[in-house]
């Protein structure tokens, strides 16, 4: 992956970013969906540990102690994108993280889909986050994504999301939400958060795709 110019915090937010190489689609299946998020909380520890292919076939080491190079708090899969709310733990975990598990769910996926090359359009793309309202708007339009592009009628009915398990309606071994819950009174005080947003956001995804439209 290239270098990047942006200078990665230790203990610092960050959108990561990125969508399939000329737009194509990334997920084909829902097996894809739980690969790459396999390899997503497989890439956040440190090591030492297996090759992912090993360590998925044959569970060969309790990798769970390890010290994280990075947090992933929010996140969503998108048919040919995805989204991450991350903080950067260890000097270079942002890029080592995102290389490796790109790296590897894209030998997955061309392996099966008998395809060759660059499977996401060049290097992520990465935005820090400075503020609580930035860090709280961010998770919103993360958790917002499926919505806004009608993949679901409710944000919560989507099953590669994290926003399902920010509202206590499933397990999820791969976010951290309480940096974003910790604003919040309740559960119930996010979901409204969030819900309250719905129709703006829904609205200003229209005009965008209009705006592209005429371009």
């Amino acid at each position: 992956m290239p270098y990047r110019s942006i200078h990665f915090l230790n203990q610092s937010f960050y959108h990561i970013f990125n969508r399939g190489v000329e737009r194509r689609q990334v997920f084909s299946s829902e097996t894809d969906y739980e690969r790459l998020l396999q390899t997503l909380y497989y890439y956040q520890f440190e090591g030492p540990k297996p090759r992912f292919s090993t360590h998925k076939r044959f569970r060969v080491i309790d990798f769970n102690k390890n010290p994280k190079i990075v947090e992933i708090i929010c996140y969503s899969l998108m048919p040919n994108h995805f989204h991450f709310l991350i903080r950067q733990l260890k000097d270079g975990g942002i890029q080592e993280f995102i290389r490796k598990s790109i790296n590897s769910y894209t030998k997955y996926y061309n392996a099966k889909h008998k395809r060759v090359g660059p499977l996401f359009q060049g290097e992520f793309k990465a935005t820090v986050i400075e503020t609580d309202e930035q860090l709280l708007h961010l998770s919103r339009y993360i958790h917002l994504n499926p919505y806004t592009s009608n993949l679901v009628k409710n944000p919560e009915d989507y099953n590669y999301s994290s926003y399902p398990y920010f509202i206590s309606l499933k397990e999820d071994s791969i976010s951290i939400k309480q940096p974003i819950l910790d604003f919040f009174k309740k559960v119930e005080d996010y979901k409204s958060f969030v819900s309250d947003y719905q129709g703006y956001a829904k609205e200003l995804e229209q005009i965008k795709h209009l705006l592209i439209d005429l371009e």
